[in-house]
């Protein structure tokens, strides 16, 4: 099928770069720190067009606002606007923009592929780590047990907010080449894989469009509505949470199941105490665990308005949030049976001590009297 080449007047690529750093982030301490060190404000976050009562953050996260960056694209010199999202259950979301205008529907696409070479996961690009130093260094009090930052999540957004000539949203994907967008790919892709790439389609107005994948989307937004990028980030920051306390959990139960093993090879007296300090210290890793995650569940209330609860559910569909945060359940009901099991051996085993106590003091007491006649 033969797309139209319609001519881009306003549009920006957004590259997404989101990176737990720590355990939790005070965030009313680091608004402070940050006006005080950057002399630069921040804002609590809260989504622009829709009524609090519809879609709410569960804690506003904070909004800083970076130096903007100099980059090169395509052999041109470009300048990007760069901001940072603050959650309080650790993660921080940077967003670099690139305004684009008066360009073909072809070019924009290039210029989507060519952040993601640039920014993208596969780029290993120097500016996310020249960003997190900068942002580290100014709010280190802020940050509760300030983590290595080794994981982290990308996306990608191709943002359209006008079209030189007029475009109807309804066959909007049949008149211009989503694909390359949304894919990445030079190649021609089959009919299945097109249809499957195209098949999360979002409208609300007559003119407006998304589109998501799995690390892209394509945005059609003339009124700048900025919801839905913001919708994108925090399902993108669940997911990355999650992550982030499956691996932790994943690392957890080898050390467990050591720790256990030894517990119960341990033959002195105080073994009730080993299995008793153990059963504590699992008990207090559930408490933290399912805490941050009930924290990060409740990120984004999504209520009365259907069009975003549609789109953040696809998104949180297409990113298998559910399936991290499933398996993320399962280790907790693990480490809990483990729990409740060692709680009843300290039990057993404090039992046996006292049984062995009271034998001894009958003994003690049978050779007093002996010894007496």
């Amino acid at each position: 099928m033969p797309f139209e080449q319609p001519t881009v007047r306003s549009a920006a690529v957004v590259a997404m770069h989101l990176i737990d750093i720590a355990d939790a982030i005070d965030l009313s301490n680091a608004q402070v720190l940050w006006e005080q060190q950057r002399r630069s404000t921040s804002t609590r976050s809260k989504l622009g067009s829709t009524p609090p009562k519809a879609v709410a953050f569960g804690v506003p996260p904070v909004l800083l606002k970076l130096d903007p960056l100099e980059l090169s694209l395509q052999g041109q010199a470009c300048r990007a606007e760069v901001t940072a999202r603050l959650y309080d259950f650790g993660a921080v979301a940077f967003s670099v923009r690139i305004p684009v205008t008066a360009c073909d529907w072809n070019a924009f696409s290039q210029r989507v592929n060519a952040v993601d070479a640039l920014l993208g996961p596969g780029a290993n690009s120097p500016v996310w780590e020249q960003l997190l130093q900068q942002l580290r260094t100014a709010l280190l009090p802020a940050l509760s047990k300030p983590s290595a930052a080794s994981l982290h999540e990308d996306y990608l957004l191709g943002i359209v907010h006008a079209f030189e000539e007029t475009v109807p949203v309804p066959t909007l994907h049949e008149q211009i080449d989503l694909v390359p967008l949304l894919s990445g790919e030079q190649r021609a892709l089959s009919e299945q894989a097109r249809r499957d790439l195209l098949q999360h389609r979002f409208s609300y107005y007559a003119d407006d469009l998304v589109v998501l994948t799995w690390d892209r989307a394509f945005i059609y937004e003339p009124r700048g509505d900025s919801d839905v990028v913001d919708i994108l980030e925090v399902a993108n920051a669940q997911l990355l949470e999650m992550r982030f306390y499956d691996e932790l959990l994943d690392a957890e139960l080898p050390r467990m199941y050591d720790m256990v093993e030894a517990a119960h090879h341990a033959s002195n007296p105080l073994a009730s105490r080993r299995f008793a300090d153990l059963a504590r210290g699992l008990y207090t890793l559930v408490a933290e665990v399912t805490e941050i995650t009930e924290k990060v569940d409740n990120a984004l209330q999504v209520t009365e308005d259907v069009y975003l609860a549609r789109v953040y559910a696809s998104a949180l569909d297409l990113f298998r949030v559910s399936r991290v945060s499933d398996a993320v359940d399962r280790k907790l009901a693990i480490i809990r049976d483990t729990y409740a099991a060692l709680y009843e051996e300290a039990s057993g085993k404090r039992a046996e001590l006292l049984e062995v106590a009271i034998i001894v003091l009958i003994v003690v007491e049978i050779v007093i009297a002996i010894l007496r006649h």
